[in-house]
């Protein structure tokens, strides 16, 4: 390990992260603006003081991993140690989470998983960078910042968690995959787990339907598709408030949206087009054993189609297909050829390394590991089967029994890819867990809160899957606490 500023205050740095962050990374602390998400507040508004660890871990020989660990001062550390994950291609370190973990008194970590830039170039020619966004640099980060933990204050942390979303709650999974000793509790949210079959199964889709005469559907029909699903299947809750509570219970067919002969408008499909928003709500299948690539997203995510099925394609997809499958920087995404190339695509992660699919994370259990998932059920970009298959996987591999004892998923009504969307997206995630740790009493329900502007408007309680919250019929529907939550028989994880 080539270690910069280790257990001395760092010279006067500008704090990287969103357009508009900079700050001071030292002990005296640091105070920044800008670079908040949407409505929320800057992570960087006023972070405590700390002192700021860099380090360079080269585990193979093609190995360039950049890691930071930042340590508030002891008066401060709540003697808890918080690693925090990233997202897309990674190629930087997470600072606004981190900031988020130091504000909370934990010791934070993060790491650039290897390589500059969110693209997957540097896979070409390059198999240990490969190793090591799949799983070493978190590993290795997870192993060093413990480390400089202890040896910074005298004493290892009294709780180590991983808190990520999308790249980072694979990321997460596949810790307690691969290395169930080196958290006790971890969050993932929006899991990108799958690997290149995930990858192959969108850039598929997107190919057929650029193939298909016609059947690119353009943004300005998104309204009128997402409205029919609101009038199919918004009340099915009992509460109309633009918000599917349960998609899954949905069963809206694009087809009773199909234009007359000779029209086409801005609020009906042509067939093309129909069959389009099917497949989009469809699963991607192998065509050569049926077997399914990625599941469909589900109904309510159609303001966000553009996400995956825009005439450029899924990015993350494309790069994945460009520098790992191919390894031709030139590829063109409509030459997917489903016959040969979804062969392809799994040839070019021979040993599944980016898949974190393994359900067997009885060996995290069993050290009391505790693993708190969610998934926005409006994301439009990793499908909400991701979450509900691994889930199920894993009661189906290790036993129900750890069901509300090591494993808890909460799907979130309305919610987009890992925040934002119309239902309640915020939560402390970090909090819930290191209760669920600490008390050994799992959440049965989680409180989380909408707001427009800064201004919180709506709360509703998520809860543990399958149940969904139901209105008690009386009081606001803006309330948390005139909700329960309960069993409803239309959700089935067995898709």
């Amino acid at each position: 390990m080539v270690a910069a500023g280790a257990f001395t205050p760092p010279a006067p740095a500008a704090v990287p992260g969103r357009e508009g962050a900079a700050g001071r990374g030292g002990r005296g602390g640091a105070r920044a603006g800008g670079g908040g998400r949407g409505n929320q507040p800057s992570p960087y508004a006023m972070l405590p003081a700390f002192c700021r660890v860099q380090a360079t871990l080269a585990p193979s020989s093609d190995s360039d991993i950049k890691i930071e660990v930042w340590l508030p001062d002891s008066s401060t550390w709540n003697g808890k140690f918080q690693a925090v994950g990233n997202g897309g291609w990674a190629g930087t370190i997470g600072y606004p989470a981190m900031a988020t973990a130091l504000a909370a008194g934990y010791a934070t970590t993060s790491t650039d998983t290897g390589h500059v830039g969110n693209t997957a170039a540097f896979a070409l020619g390059h198999p240990e960078k490969v190793t090591d966004i799949a799983y070493r640099a978190v590993h290795e980060m997870t192993v060093q910042a413990k480390a400089i933990v202890n040896g910074y204050y005298g004493s290892a942390p009294k709780y180590s968690y991983f808190n990520g979303c999308s790249l980072g709650g694979r990321q997460g999974i596949t810790e307690a995959q691969r290395y169930p000793a080196d958290y006790d509790g971890i969050v993932a949210g929006a899991v990108a787990w799958g690997g290149m079959e995930r990858y192959a199964g969108v850039v598929m889709n997107g190919a057929m339907m650029r193939k298909t005469s016609g059947g690119y559907i353009p943004p300005e029909k998104y309204p009128a598709i997402h409205e029919a699903v609101l009038q199919a299947c918004d009340g099915l809750d009992g509460v109309k408030d633009g918000v599917l509570e349960n998609p899954l219970a949905c069963h809206f067919d694009p087809k009773v949206l199909q234009c007359k002969a000779g029209e086409d408008t801005v609020s009906c499909l042509t067939a093309p087009q129909v069959q389009t928003a099917t497949m989009i709500y469809s699963d991607a299948k192998d065509p050569k054993t049926g077997k399914v690539l990625t599941g469909g997203l589900l109904r309510g995510t159609e303001l966000q189609w553009g996400t995956l099925y825009s005439p450029d394609g899924y990015g993350n997809a494309i790069e994945a297909m460009k520098y790992i499958a191919m390894k031709d920087p030139t590829w063109d995404p409509s030459s997917f050829n489903p016959a040969t190339d979804v062969e392809k695509a799994l040839k070019g992660d021979p040993e599944g390394i980016l898949k974190s699919d393994n359900p067997n994370i009885k060996s995290f259990f069993d050290h009391g590991g505790k693993l708190l998932m969610y998934q926005g059920f409006q994301d439009p970009q990793v499908t909400s089967w991701n979450a509900i298959r691994y889930h199920q996987a894993v009661l189906d591999k290790v036993g129900k029994s750890v069901e509300s004892k090591s494993i808890e998923l909460f799907m979130v009504p309305g919610m987009l890819h890992c925040n934002g969307g119309p239902g309640p997206d915020t939560w402390d995630k970090a909090a819930a867990l290191d209760t669920w740790v600490t008390s050994g009493k799992a959440p049965d329900h989680i409180v989380a809160s909408h707001a427009t502007e800064g201004k919180v408007d709506r709360t509703r309680p998520l809860c543990v899957f399958p149940k969904v919250a139901k209105w008690n019929g009386t009081g606001s529907t803006d309330d948390a606490a005139n909700f329960t939550c309960v069993a409803e028989s239309a959700v089935k994880a067995t898709k």
